[in-house]
């Protein structure tokens, strides 16, 4: 395990092949044996730190296949004397109803008496315990979820844990800008580390195949809420950095495993690390750290020059849409939306019917609960001059202050996309799925939403529309906004535009929340069945062994197809 730093993590898998990511100590060559399947390929080099992305291929559908990973021939994975059941690759099979957990918002602590009692007990490492059967009878393989979508803020850059300050004091002064935040690419390696390396969850995250998507805290929080928010941080003489160190890491840890083989050979940069691999002649480690460097700072300064969302089929059962509500965004002040016009595009190639289900995961709610998605496009329209220029710069602080930077302040994007799913529910392009939903975080409360087109647009859905949000995994909301939460879930969402004579877009949609908002630390579960959708959500609950918290279902909601 020495030569081991951080890993495996089990990402893109399919019927036949799976990827699993590596980060190493030193120059290797990995190689993954999954059976008669074995995947090899040596290290890269990023900031001095070492990852492999090893692909495996010739898996059987449907199967669950013990594997190990191997450096240089030593076996390094699974550790000896490990407590936890043997890894496996679990491969999909076609038509297999789709079982998906997901959630957001985890912060990095400690999970004994002290760290329980600040943050509550972390709902993902409850789920690892529980499926390694350590705090139950365990789960049947037929039971076991193909995958865990994270819908963002799995790192905290901006509210460090006690952990990562110290080693933050290690390496330079935190009473000089940014502090006890992550400044580099390195602080942010540790992080994750720190995130992913506890060894239950680092169990959990070796067999269970993960997608990730980011959100403002993996950079920083109310990253690109606005124009001026970002003009505020560009002036800093850190805000460089930290965006670089950010999404290269970002590049490195969480995005090229949420792709499949096609989809990663389409990244040049990508190819030149897998063709360095195959050259026969190059006995060398390959060292990107400037290619990643130059992505990210490209990728921050140009959004449209690289893209963070992805999609994938399960056969015609569903097709996942996994939605950048960050870093694509258009903040020109008179010409906001949540994503640029090659981001749209592409989201608008996906957003057809002809499957079962269509699934979009973006990390903000596309659904707020009713009164916070009034208020969010109520504080566009302020700080955007539409009730006067008067109001603008009351309308800016209360954006910033109060996090309005939802879709429903990015009134633009959030019409075209919702014009998008009263076509796709309608029937109108393609044969309409069963259902239409969206999986999101974020918000630190979780609910059920249920839409339906808005009766003066003419069109019926033949699907089910519904928001379900996630959130927090381990990260719970103070007390006095749940109260505030709860409140603004009453309701129906109705048409904005009216309540301010025009001056907001009337809403394609409208919703009301049927279930919820709750407010544990819980990991979701989505399961596509022959008649229904059905959401369950599952907390952690310490039962006098700080570190071997029960999982406990905290919600369960049913939504039955239409006939």
């Amino acid at each position: 395990m020495s030569d081991l730093r951080l890993g495996p993590l089990l990402r893109f898998v399919d019927e036949t092949s799976a990827t699993v990511w590596v980060e190493t100590e030193r120059a290797a060559r990995v190689t993954v044996r999954a059976g008669a399947a074995t995947g090899e390929t040596r290290t890269f080099a990023v900031h001095e730190h070492h990852y492999a992305l090893v692909e495996v291929d010739g898996l059987r559908p449907g199967t669950r296949t013990p594997y190990v990973v191997e450096l240089d021939g030593a076996q390094v994975w699974p550790p000896a004397n490990s407590p936890y059941p043997a890894p496996v690759i679990g491969t999909l099979e076609a038509g297999r109803p789709l079982r998906m957990l997901f959630g957001s918002c985890r912060v990095s602590v400690s999970h004994d008496a002290a760290g329980n009692a600040q943050h509550g007990v972390d709902a993902l490492r409850s789920y690892a315990l529980h499926l390694a059967g350590d705090t139950s009878s365990g789960v049947a393989d037929d039971e076991w979820p193909d995958l865990v979508l994270f819908l963002g803020d799995q790192v905290y850059a901006d509210d460090t844990s006690e952990e990562m300050k110290a080693f933050i004091e290690q390496r330079r002064d935190p009473d000089q800008a940014p502090w006890h935040e992550l400044k580099d690419y390195e602080e942010y390696s540790h992080l994750y580390r720190l995130a992913w390396g506890e060894a239950a969850n680092r169990w959990l995250l070796s067999t269970l195949p993960s997608a990730m998507i980011f959100d403002d805290h993996d950079i920083r929080d109310d990253w690109n809420t606005s124009a001026d928010w970002r003009a505020q941080m560009e002036a800093t003489d850190w805000w460089h950095d930290r965006v670089v160190g950010g999404l290269g890491s970002y590049w490195v840890y969480q995005h090229l495993g949420n792709l499949g083989p096609a989809d990663r050979d389409a990244d040049p940069l990508w190819r030149r690390i897998r063709d360095h691999d195959g050259d026969d002649e190059l006995d060398d480690e390959l060292d990107v750290t400037a290619d990643v460097d130059a992505l990210a700072d490209r990728a921050d300064q140009q959004p449209d020059s690289y893209r963070w969302s992805f999609s994938r089929d399960f056969d015609t059962q569903a097709r996942l849409v996994v939605v950048d509500s960050r870093a694509a965004r258009v903040l020109t002040p008179d010409r906001r939306c949540m994503l640029d016009d090659a981001e749209m595009e592409w989201l608008d190639q996906r957003m057809t019917g002809d499957v079962d289900h269509l699934v979009v995961g973006t990390s903000l709610p596309f659904l707020l609960a009713p009164a916070l998605h009034h208020a969010e496009a109520f504080g566009e329209a302020l700080a955007q001059g539409r009730l006067g220029r008067i109001f603008k710069p009351f309308g800016e602080w209360a954006r910033q202050a109060a996090d309005l930077e939802h879709w429903a302040a990015f009134q633009d994007g959030f019409q075209r996309v919702g014009r998008m799913v009263v076509e796709v529910a309608a029937g109108e392009r393609g044969r309409a799925p069963r259902t239409v939903t969206f999986l999101s975080g974020d918000v630190h409360h979780s609910y059920v939403a249920l839409a339906e087109p808005d009766p003066a647009g003419g069109r019926t859905a033949q699907s089910v529309i519904v928001q379900a949000v996630c959130s927090p995994i381990r990260n719970p909301l103070p007390r006095f906004m749940q109260a505030a939460t709860a409140l603004a879930a009453y309701g129906r969402a109705r048409p904005t535009g009216r309540l301010l004579g025009g001056r907001v877009p009337r809403s394609p949609l409208r919703w009301r929340l049927p279930r919820g908002p709750w407010y544990d630390n819980n990991l979701a579960v989505l399961e596509l069945r022959e008649r229904e959708l059905h959401l369950a959500w599952s907390r952690g609950v310490d039962r006098g062994e700080a570190e071997r918290p029960v999982l406990e279902q905290v919600a369960a909601v049913d939504v039955p197809f239409r006939d």
